[in-house]
C-alpha cells in the first residue's frame, strides 16, 4: 500500500515540477519566471520531505533547510529589485 502512495506522490511531484519548468522556459513576464521558480524549489523541498518521511530518516534536512532559504532570499531579492508599477 505505502508503494502505492509513494508512486503517485512520486507522479504529482514530478508533474508539478514539469509544468513549473515549462512556466519558467515559457513564461511571458518575469514575475511569471520568478513565481513558477518558487513553485519549482516548494516542490523539490516537498518532495524531499515526503521522500524522508516514508523512509523514516532525517538526513536530508541541511538539504531542506538551504532549500528553503535559496527561496525566501531569492523571492525578496526579485520583489527589492523588479520595478514597481503605478496602481493609478
Amino acid at each position: 500500500m505505502m508503494q502505492i502512495v509513494a508512486g503517485v506522490a512520486g507522479v504529482m511531484f514530478a508533474v508539478g515540477a514539469i509544468l513549473a519548468v515549462y512556466r519558467i522556459v515559457v513564461g511571458p513576464s518575469v514575475l511569471d519566471r520568478v513565481i513558477a521558480s518558487d513553485v519549482l524549489v516548494a516542490t523539490l523541498i516537498c518532495a524531499l520531505g515526503a521522500e524522508m518521511a516514508l523512509n523514516r530518516h532525517t538526513d536530508n534536512l541541511p538539504v531542506l533547510l538551504v532549500l528553503a532559504l535559496f527561496a525566501v532570499l531569492g523571492s525578496l531579492s526579485v520583489a527589492r529589485f523588479l520595478p514597481a508599477r503605478d496602481s493609478a
